[in-house]
């Protein structure tokens, strides 16, 4: 675990947290990060759940990529994200914060990678291995890794931009052109995305006659950058927030949603359901969701749980598409 890679680095001695300012980059909810000082950490991320999780803790949190220049920081921790790309820009961003980084990471995530390509370039590094990961360190001045530096969003096929960090970062997922190609050419007038990532889906939604606004709800702030850059009809509307907890101001009459199921690399269907009963709550009486999911996920008894209707309309061997119909509020609902 990665509490016990620095608990261990720092007990041995072998890692000494420096004064000043401790910056830790994009931890997930649930690490153990009470090896760090916590009344001079800094936590920096762009994903609103794990943000909302820290800050109930007491920790400070700014946004990722918000950090200024004149609060100089002693050291800074990167948590190795999936993406090897935003891996290394946050490296990059930790060297131009802190004269001290420290690396921590599952292998799974690709720790030993980055750890090689670090030696490459800084000769031998000191490193603790544990619990299937590792954790390293090095003096930033001794290495310039600024071609590391994230770069600006980026155009992909069909006109949109994204980056490195969101989902489906080379161009829009096949689940979501199912979806989109399978929606009526009239949609309800208020409309809602969630999960709307960098914003294909909702351009999509306002391709289509009825529609007068659209919420385009994301938890992760680099797609919802993107998504601003993508969905420029005013008639768009743009929530960094958790779905599963987001509270809007009116009931949606339609709902399209490609609802994430991974919790770093394990699926977790109950993700998924998640974002069906939230779109339930988040629905008129006679409101509707069209939703895609991956074939193997097992989404229909919870569909069934949360609206009166629910159809299959298409889909392949990889994908289901979903329609439902007049959701279930909690009082409608009969006790098991």
């Amino acid at each position: 675990m990665a509490d016990a890679r620095l608990t261990t680095a720092i007990e041995s001695g072998a890692l000494v947290l420096p004064e000043g300012k401790i910056l830790a980059l994009r931890p997930a909810a649930g690490t153990d990060l009470s090896a760090l000082p916590q009344d001079r950490t800094r936590i920096l991320h762009g994903f609103r759940p794990d943000i909302d999780a820290w800050e109930a803790q007491g920790w400070t949190v700014s946004e990722a990529e918000a950090e200024a220049e004149t609060d100089p920081a002693g050291a800074a921790v990167v948590f190795v994200p999936r993406s090897k790309p935003l891996a290394r820009a946050m490296l990059a961003q930790a060297a131009a914060l802190a004269p001290l980084v420290i690396v921590d990471g599952q292998k799974t995530d690709g720790v030993d990678s980055l750890w090689r390509e670090m030696r490459t370039r800084t000769g031998d590094l000191p490193c603790v291995t544990r619990a299937h990961g590792r954790l390293f360190w090095f003096e930033s001045a001794a290495v310039d890794i600024s071609d590391w530096t994230a770069p600006a969003p980026a155009p992909v096929d069909g006109g949109f931009v994204t980056q490195w960090g969101a989902f489906s970062a080379d161009g829009p997922d096949r689940g979501s052109q199912m979806l989109a190609a399978a929606l009526p050419g009239k949609l309800p007038s208020r409309m809602a995305d969630l999960g709307a990532g960098w914003g294909y889906l909702a351009r999509a939604v306002l391709e289509r006659d009825g529609v007068k606004s659209i919420d385009l709800v994301e938890a992760e702030k680099l797609a919802l950058d993107c998504a601003r850059r993508n969905v420029t009809d005013p008639r768009a509307a743009f929530h960094w927030a958790d779905v599963t907890r987001f509270k809007p101001d009116h009931l949606y009459d339609g709902i399209v949603s490609n609802p994430p199921f991974h919790v770093g690399r394990a699926a977790d269907p109950a993700l998924g359901r998640a974002f069906i009963v939230a779109a339930a709550r988040m629905l008129a009486p006679s409101g509707q969701l069209w939703m895609v999911a991956n074939r193997h996920l097992p989404y229909e008894a919870s569909l069934r749980e949360s609206f009166r209707s629910v159809e299959e309309i298409g889909g392949d061997g990889t994908f289901k598409l979903f329609h439902a119909i007049r959701p279930l509020k909690p009082t409608d609902k009969k006790p098991r």
